[in-house]
């Protein structure tokens, strides 16, 4: 997968190890690997048959989420995302239907679409990050929505489905709420703790403990991160804003403080670090 990402969709190797949450020395070596394995084992380009594609199918879905996911929410640079990317993600999605309709493809179109959705509401007309519960609804596009909703529940309904699938149900829950007052936490909690039997990491543990924080209050989901922190996401940036956010609504000013300064620290995407930077000063003296 590494290789694909990097000489096939061009991303780097510092994009690449932020995807897998690892370092780009260690990305580098299995590339490095890859090519030589391809090389001592005279390994043949060629085109793979149709009886070739479903035991192809899971690397090529992961690889095409991951490019999607940088263009959606790029990990470095001036813009907060990379059309370029996303769309060319899409496009492969789509491609993906037309040769092998499975759920799990249905599900990964679905998920893209449906934050794809959201991409006018994403930034402000200043360029500025908007989180969802702040969005304007309005500026979502309700037409592909509707369109997507139908792949969700086709690929739900047929009991075959991953985690990209429960990924766009989670998705889906946020697209039909008509105000982040109104989304359904209760059943974003349980599509995460399937997801999380299904497919775990450590990025799904803390999506699901932020959801938890938004159904049971921010202690409850605090209490998760901090688990996580101290087991594998201590240099995921997105974690220590999670926390921050949580101290910030327990009035914990202090570490709310401490934690969105280290998120910064790791953070690299300019957008992200400008919101960060407001957040610290919004925080009470």
């Amino acid at each position: 997968m590494a290789l694909t990402m990097r000489e096939v969709c061009g991303l780097t190797t510092e994009e690449i190890a932020r995807a897998f949450l690892t370092t780009a020395p260690t990305v580098a070596q299995r590339i490095v690997r890859a090519k030589r394995k391809i090389r001592d084992a005279r390994i043949p380009y060629r085109i793979p048959s149709r009886e070739d594609l479903p035991g192809r199918l899971d690397s090529v879905l992961r690889v095409v989420y991951l490019v999607f996911t940088e263009g959606y929410a790029a990990s470095s640079g001036p813009s907060l995302t990379r059309a370029d990317l996303s769309g060319e993600a899409i496009r492969l999605g789509r491609v993906l239907m037309a040769l092998l309709p499975e759920p799990e493809v249905a599900g990964l179109l679905a998920l893209m679409l449906l934050h794809e959705s959201r991409r006018a509401a994403r930034t402000s007309p200043a360029g500025e990050l908007v989180l969802l519960d702040d969005q304007e609804r309005s500026l979502w596009n309700r037409d592909q929505i509707t369109e997507v909703l139908a792949l969700v529940e086709r690929a739900l309904s047929s009991r075959r489905f991953g985690p990209y699938t429960l990924q766009a149900a989670i998705a889906a829950v946020h697209a039909e709420a008509p105000r982040a007052a109104a989304t359904n936490w209760d059943r974003i909690v349980g599509f995460y703790e399937v997801l999380a039997r299904v497919d775990p990491s450590p990025v799904v543990e803390l999506n699901l403990a932020v959801a938890v924080a938004m159904r049971d209050g921010a202690a409850a989901g605090l209490s998760l991160i901090d688990a996580l922190l101290a087991r594998d996401l201590r240099n995921y940036h997105l974690a220590h804003a999670a926390r921050a956010d949580l101290c910030r609504r327990l009035g914990r000013t202090a570490e709310a403080r401490a934690a969105y300064e280290r998120a910064l620290v790791l953070t690299r995407q300019e957008t992200g670090r400008r919101f960060l930077h407001r957040r610290l000063a919004e925080l009470p003296d």
